[in-house]
């Protein structure tokens, strides 16, 4: 089994400027707490690239989450392969121009956290809706 999230969310943010903002990698560690992401392949982002998002405090209580683009669609859809030890499955973003202008973001992700039970599923999807949620919200705020 596996926790799954579904986040959508509309902005005024042109759908360029929307999927500028949410395939910032690096930028995702800042507006999730306690976490740092790293690329560490060389640019332009790809297929391919790969990137590390470290979640926890200092080096005993964290944990490394690897991820790699498996789809690459600029500007409307992005695919990654979470491969960790500790947290395994795939997040997915797709951005569509809406009619009246602006842009609409939806963020899926599946989830499967190492030694969580699968009984567990809906309190970590519920977690996942509202870290991940309060993050997108954060990466589309227009005062940023």
């Amino acid at each position: 089994m596996a926790a799954d999230i579904r986040i959508v969310r509309e902005t005024p943010l042109s759908p360029a400027e929307a999927w500028r903002r949410i395939t910032d990698w690096e930028r995702h560690g800042t507006v999730v707490p306690l976490t740092r992401v790293t690329v560490l392949t060389p640019p332009p982002t790809a297929a391919g690239t790969v990137f590390v998002a470290r979640t926890g405090l200092g080096r005993r209580l964290a944990f490394d989450d690897p991820m790699e683009l498996v789809a690459w669609q600029p500007p409307r859809r992005c695919r990654m392969e979470k491969r960790g030890r500790v947290v395994r499955g795939w997040a997915e973003f797709e951005v569509r121009a809406l009619a009246g202008g602006g842009a609409r973001v939806e963020w899926r992700e599946e989830l499967r956290v190492r030694g969580v039970p699968a009984v567990a599923d809906p309190l970590l999807a519920a977690a996942g809706r509202a870290l991940f949620g309060r993050a997108l919200t954060s990466l589309l705020d227009m005062t940023n």
